[in-house]
Parts: C-alpha cells; structure tokens; sequence
C-alpha cells in the first residue's frame, strides 16, 4: 500500500469540474490581477475568521514580512519568537532588520511557552527595546490565547500571529486571530485552506494597518503610481483566490475530517500498543488542534530508523524541523549555543509527521500504524 504524506489529487477529483468551470470564466474575463475572486475571498475570511479586514498576499512568508513592517518595527527593535517553526517566523523580523529574540516550548505540543515569555519581558537588559511578540499555532493547535491577550494588555506588546497551519483553529471559543494586531496565514499546497500554488493573507481588526498593508503589497501605493512609500510586489493571484474560495466552503468539513483522522490514529496506536513507545496528539473536538500536520513524538532514539523502515513501506513522512531556527548559520550571529533550547532541540531529533488529509482512509491509517508496531517488534 502506497500511503503519501499528502495528496492533492483525491480532493481535485471531487470539485475537478467547479475548479475548471471557474478558471474558465477567469481567463474568458481577463481580470486575473486583484480582481473580484481577491476582494471576495478577502470579504468571506474576514468573515470566517471574525476578523475586520484581510488582504491578500503572495505567500505566508511575504505575509508575516508585510505584518512586522506594517508596525513600523525596524532596526534596533527586538521581536520575541520560537526557534521551533518554519524558517519565515524569524526571517520576517531579520529582513526588517530587527532581531529576533528566541523562547523554548512547551513539551508535547511544541508550541511557545508564554511563561517564558514573561520571564523575558520582565528581565531582558532592553526590554523596553522588545516591540513585538510572534507566536506560532504550530501543526494546527491554537496556543493559549487568553495567556496571550494577557500579555499583550499587561506589557502593552504588538501581537502578530503566525496562523500559516492554523486557520479555522480556536480556543475556548475564541478564534485564533483574534489576539493579534495583525495576523496571517498561508495557503501553500498543504494546508488545511490550501491553493495550486503561492498564496497568504494578513488579518486585523485595525483599519489603519489593513490600509498599510494594502498599500505595502503594490509597491507602497494607495493610488496607481502615486508611490507614499517604497512598498513590495505580493498580490494574491486572482487564479489562487478563485479556487480558494470554492475550498473555504468545504474548510470546516476538512477540519472535521482531520479529526477524526485524529481519533483514528488514537485509537489504533491503544489497539497496538504503542503508547509505551511513542507520544501522539490528544484528540481535540473542539477546534483548538485543526491537525495541519500529525506529529509523533518517539520516547526512543529511533526516530530516524522509523522514518527509513516507513519509507520503505511506501509511506510518506516528514520531519518538522530538523534543526532548530538558533542553530541555523544564517543566526550564528545571534549567539545561542547548543543546550539553550532543550525541547527545541529533543523535537528536532524525536519528532515525526504522519500521513493527514481529509480523504486518507481508515484502512491506510491501520496500515501506517500497523507498519510502526511491526518497526518496534511489539
């Protein structure tokens, strides 16, 4: 059985005439530039995410670029962010030419832990210095954001929320975006709420930064070559919007889907004994984990062998991350050491993604974790 890590193809063949139907009419149009699928799509998730304005951009990354330019956050500030996520969380703050300052996790979830961050705010030697705070919903689960509302209240901090794995997600009710000044999230291929192709959007309740992002994505203009300010090129394709807009109105479905792909994969890793050797996500009904990706974590040293022995079997899995962001070259300068981060550093050595879309059968979940009992000779 050949089970891939994600695949695009099943769900294409679902709405394969409705995606073709409308690229048609697209292209008949000639308005494939910030046309109306943009502003559309732009309304429903402001709408769905309860947020008041969304502007689309190129990608996540340009996103989370956009959002720490739009604050006005340069050289000589400092931004507070996790070294365990996906390179773009620290590059937005470099290329702005701020300094990011790193915070372990927390175990099991490996999101930021916020009690750290409070440390941080209370002693860093230039805390006064420190604008910013980027926290990550990694994998799908929404960190805790009434401990992050109270942060940003009590310290008087921006909050840019990197919701690139997290759309849909919520806690206690709240839905996450909600916290942040501004936030974004990333429609890259595999995401929950995921395009054919490059594409973010950046969210806030504050129409003077919604307009500083508008303007940043077209080259710092307000008007058509009335320039206010040096800005960038990051427009979301009008081709992407148009077929993210026909997946929105199955995202929720999606989520549901990958829940119970959740409780699956719970279930079989009891039903094969599994649990004395591997850690897995708790199963969450209430969308606080919306499983953008199924992460185990191995109690043994073995994780690499799992991975090849999987992969032999045809089984499709990744490693998120291989590295933490301190101990990357391009950060040497930032003078972190090994040690300084310890879950950062046991994740990236112990930590496994599993196979999770929202048409992966239950009969390719058993094979999958079968293949792992038979790994460890259970």
């Amino acid at each position: 059985m050949n089970v891939p890590l994600f695949d695009m193809t099943r769900q294409y063949e679902a709405m394969r005439e409705e995606i073709l139907n409308t690229l048609d009419n697209i292209f008949k149009s000639g308005k494939v530039i910030l046309g109306p699928n943009v502003k559309s799509l732009e309304e429903e998730l402001a709408e769905y995410t309860n947020t008041k304005y969304a502007i689309g951009v190129a990608n996540g990354s340009d996103a989370l670029f956009l959002a720490v330019k739009a604050l006005n956050i340069g050289k000589g500030d400092y931004v507070i962010t996790t070294p365990y996520t996906f390179f773009a969380t620290a590059s937005c703050i470099t290329r702005n030419g701020a300094r990011p300052i790193f915070v372990d996790v927390e175990e099991k979830y490996y999101n930021m832990d916020l009690d750290k961050v409070e440390e941080i705010l209370k002693n860093h030697p230039e805390k006064d210095r420190i604008k910013a705070i980027i926290p990550v919903h990694l994998f799908g689960k929404t960190l805790n954001l009434d401990k992050l509302h109270y942060l940003k209240e009590k310290y008087g901090i921006y909050i840019i929320e990197d919701g690139a794995q997290s759309i849909g997600s919520k806690w206690n009710n709240k839905n996450g975006f909600s916290v942040g000044d501004l936030s974004i999230t990333s429609f890259f291929p595999t995401k929950n709420l995921g395009g054919y192709g490059d594409g973010g959007m950046v969210f806030t309740n504050n129409e003077s930064l919604a307009n500083r992002v508008r303007k940043l994505r077209i080259h710092g203009a307000a008007k058509k070559y009335y320039h206010d300010e040096v800005g960038f090129n990051s427009r979301l394709d009008e081709v992407q919007a148009a077929i993210l807009r026909i997946k929105l109105k199955h995202l929720d479905e999606y989520i549901e889907k990958r829940i119970n792909i959740a409780k699956n994969y719970d279930e079989f890793f009891k039903k094969y004994e599994l649990t004395k050797v591997i850690d897995y996500p708790e199963v969450f009904e209430d969308k606080s984990h919306v499983y953008h990706q199924y992460v185990i974590t191995l109690k043994t040293g073995n994780r690499d062998e799992l991975r090849k022995f999987l992969t032999e079997k045809e089984i499709g899995t990744s490693i998120y991350y291989p590295k933490g962001l301190h101990q990357q070259k391009c950060f040497e300068y930032l003078g972190y050491k090994e040690g300084d981060f310890p879950i950062t550093e046991k994740a990236t050595k112990t930590t496994l993604a599993l196979p999770i879309f929202p048409e992966l059968t239950i009969e390719e979940q058993e094979f999958i974790v079968k293949s792992i009992k038979n790994f460890f000779n259970i």
